[in-house]
């Protein structure tokens, strides 16, 4: 018992982490930080410049940046210190959080309070760690071009895989706690599991068009709602050069204008799915209330983009909305866990209501 404890609380602690970095990382990208540090060192990176002269080779080096040119020419020594520090802090954390994650892990599983084969999906998640600091300078690596802005799709790649990871974590975190069972075919064959399964599409393809909406920085295209430019659909939606498909994900306006409006259809999925969940005879109270929970945050996420949008995308609104729609996607992890914890026979004592 004192092992699953120490167990819980380091698991905790690793979701605390990583969704620090989220936000800080919203933070980095609404400030245009993110290219102030225009290398990638494992190891020579986590030592910042400590002597004036070495900031002043640091911002000579990034002066020689498309950024600077373009975007920041009159930017002093002062100020890059501080997009400086804000992306150092973001690769700083990043670091901390992976070493938070993968020491323990090994040390629970090579001392057999975590048996490797029960855990593939943390081992899994610290692949993932390492595949993230890769992304994340890719990503940073697209912006240092004569186009000093990063690629919107490889920044959401960079925000899915940080979900992911966390996913996984926050899944076997609540295994431990509550149990669970097995996540097969079967599950989404009757009403709820479709119910879960078609909000979950929706949800996803929102959260990548929010994405894309903050690479392109389509939240600037129109401060006004519900009408864009006084229109219900503007004018110059799915227009512009590029095929049919680039303008669906390209396109500042039809990129807004999706995230937008697709907002009230993961809304009506999210009360289908709670709605199914009350139908099942003897639902056990966890899932039934998370069901429940997750429409009302669904509902509060929308009025949060909304305020973003009225906001201009201020950094406050911009950041509660960011780091809410990731309390949404655990809530959703969190429903399917419980929804496979009910397909397990019903003598298994969570069931019973000790979940």
């Amino acid at each position: 018992m004192r092992s699953q404890k120490i167990i819980m609380l380091w698991l905790a602690l690793v979701i605390v982490t990583i969704f620090s970095q989220i936000i800080l990382g919203g933070y980095v990208r609404l400030t245009r930080s993110g290219l102030s540090m225009y290398d990638w060192h494992v190891v020579r990176g986590v030592i910042p410049p400590l002597t004036e002269e070495a900031w002043q080779e640091a911002f000579a080096n990034y002066q020689k940046t498309p950024e600077y040119r373009k975007i920041n020419v009159n930017m002093d020594l002062k100020g890059y210190k501080e997009i400086f520090w804000r992306e150092f802090n973001h690769r700083i954390l990043g670091r901390v959080s992976g070493l938070l994650f993968v020491i323990p892990l090994f040390l629970f599983i090579f001392t057999g309070r975590l048996p490797w084969r029960e855990n593939k999906l943390l081992l899994g998640a610290g692949i993932l760690f390492a595949a993230q600091g890769v992304m994340g300078w890719y990503m940073v690596k697209s912006g240092l071009v004569n186009d000093p802005h990063v690629s919107p799709y490889r920044l959401a790649a960079h925000f899915w895989l940080a979900l992911i990871i966390l996913a996984l974590i926050v899944w076997r975190a609540l295994s431990i706690q509550c149990g669970t069972g097995p996540v097969h075919r079967g599950l989404f064959q009757d009403k709820t599991g479709r119910s879960w399964l078609l909000f979950s599409v929706l949800l996803s393809i929102q959260i990548t068009w929010g994405a894309f909406m903050a690479g392109l920085k389509a939240g600037h295209v129109s401060n006004t709602w519900p009408l864009m430019f006084g229109y219900w659909l503007p004018p110059n939606l799915l227009s512009g050069t590029g095929g049919f498909w680039h303008q669906w994900v390209a396109n500042s306006v039809t990129v807004h204008f999706i995230h937008r409006w697709l907002a009230f259809a993961v809304l009506g999925a999210a009360g289908l799915l709670a709605w199914s969940v009350r139908r099942i005879p003897r639902v056990e109270i966890p899932l039934k209330r998370g069901a429940t929970v997750l429409f009302g945050m669904v509902g509060l996420q929308i009025t949060l983009g909304i305020w973003v949008i009225w906001a201009n995308v201020a950094i406050p609104p911009a950041l509660l909305h960011q780091g809410f729609g990731v309390v949404v996607f655990i809530m959703t992890v969190f429903v399917l866990q419980r929804m496979a914890a009910t397909s397990l026979p019903t003598d298994m004592p969570y069931l019973a209501g000790k979940a």
